[in-house]
């Protein structure tokens, strides 16, 4: 039996009676109520679609793609057991993402694919996976989703180019009317082939035909294009660093706890910080009322690689360079948000690819021959769409080389300046 759901993106999709028992369980349907891209409708008011259908996308990418795989041959040996794991785990593999996309994993919140153990091993999806899969489906299912299973179908789910990358890009781009994520999705999957691992023939792993890097080419500055414009959009990112201070005061209040954080919708999560923690800084962020740049450098132009990381890994350090600076410069508590974000490789590639000769090569810093060095590109466009910025609840005079200066201090300067009471921007 399958049931057939219309979508925006990819038309029509199938799904079969597992998947349907596994939409329809409370677990999932909360991701409806999840926006795939947090605060981004701030700025692009057509991205209010959902994990909800981004899940289904994903599985429908899953399901596209193993089709093409089995026709070709390479799944004889693959059980029909097997392959419906690998359509969950591109189905769920999103179940346990918090209100607001990534932000709360900005603060020290668990990854959402830690939070989804429980959710997927236990209650009425565990229960599922159990009764129409196999008893052990839901650990099979969690280690595809942590990218810790030994299947050759692993990177389909988690990997370099994992059908979610391709999934989110293009639903991201067509959501938010912008023409940046122009993939060839149906010549990269394709082009997803089983081929032996290099660091060991004796095993098959995800690869893509060697046919299929111009249409990689295209994902990389897909991804470079949605970050620097989109995801990475100096407004969205003052309204994600406004969100990240509220949860992170609420936490700190007891107004709030950490374990309730994944239970929680976008709406959800507002309504209780309104109730238990109600602040300006929220009323602000819900009427649009953003703060502003009073500062903001591209990574490629920092003093060194590692300036400034300590504003993104160190969460404590970061709420108190903040406050101290806002008192420096003559304003209130919260009144100053330092931005960084979480450092991420716009594409971290290491795949084998399959030469027209047969040659299995791992594609990484080398590149290969009669390509673009995607990986040496990528680290640049990277550092290219990252910036450092300063948010402020109104303006303020911030001079550039301070600023730069205090990028430059390293985690334990910045504590120890903090401790002994001097101040941070100097210079």
């Amino acid at each position: 039996m399958f049931d057939i759901i219309r979508d925006p993106l990819w038309n029509n999709i199938r799904l079969d009676a597992l998947a349907i028992r596994l939409i329809d369980t409370r677990a999932f349907q909360r991701l409806r109520y999840v926006r795939q891209l947090g605060l981004a409708h701030l700025v692009y008011p057509g991205a209010t679609h959902t994990r909800f259908e981004h899940a289904l996308g994903a599985y429908h990418l899953a399901g596209r793609t193993l089709a093409i795989m089995d026709e070709r041959g390479e799944l004889r040996d693959t059980s029909r057991i097997d392959l419906a794991i690998v359509r969950a785990a591109a189905l769920l593999h999103d179940v346990g993402h918090y209100p607001f996309s990534h932000a709360l994993e900005e603060i020290g919140a668990p990854h959402h694919e830690e939070v989804a153990l429980p959710l997927i091993a236990d209650g009425e999806i565990g229960a599922i996976l159990r009764a129409d899969l196999s008893t052990d489906a839901p650990e099979r299912i969690l280690a595809l989703i942590r990218g810790l299973s030994a299947s050759p179908l692993q990177g389909l789910v988690s990997g370099s180019l994992d059908l979610d990358k391709i999934e989110y890009l293009k639903r991201d781009a067509t959501m938010c009317g912008v023409p940046y994520g122009e993939i060839d999705v149906d010549r990269l999957i394709n082009s997803l082939t089983l081929v032996p691992a290099p660091s060991d023939p004796a095993t098959l792993t995800i690869g893509v035909a060697e046919k299929g890097l111009s249409a990689l080419e295209s994902l990389l500055f897909a991804k470079y294009q949605m970050y620097r414009n989109v995801y990475w959009h100096h407004a969205v990112r003052s309204a994600t660093a406004m969100y990240k201070r509220l949860v992170d005061d609420a936490l700190a209040g007891e107004s709030l706890s950490a374990r309730e954080l994944a239970a929680h919708t976008d709406e959800s999560l507002l309504f209780v910080l309104a109730e238990r923690a109600p602040s300006t800084m929220l009323t602000a962020l819900r009427e649009r009322r953003l703060f502003k740049r009073a500062f903001e450098c591209p990574s490629a132009e920092l003093p060194s690689a590692e300036a400034a990381e300590w504003i993104a890994a160190d969460r404590a350090l970061c709420v108190a360079a903040e406050d101290t600076i806002a008192a420096e410069l003559g304003l209130n508590r919260g009144d100053v948000l330092l931005d960084y974000p979480e450092k991420t490789q716009m594409l971290g590639l290491d795949i084998p690819v399959r030469r027209r000769d047969g040659e299995v090569r791992r594609l990484t810093g080398e590149g290969i021959e009669g390509a673009i060095n995607l990986t040496r590109l990528s680290d640049e466009l990277y550092r290219s769409a990252r910036w450092l910025r300063v948010f402020t609840a109104r303006p303020v005079d911030l001079p550039r080389k301070r600023v730069l200066a205090l990028a430059a201090l390293s985690a334990d300067e910045t504590a120890s300046r903090l401790a002994h009471g001097r101040p941070l921007l100097v210079g």
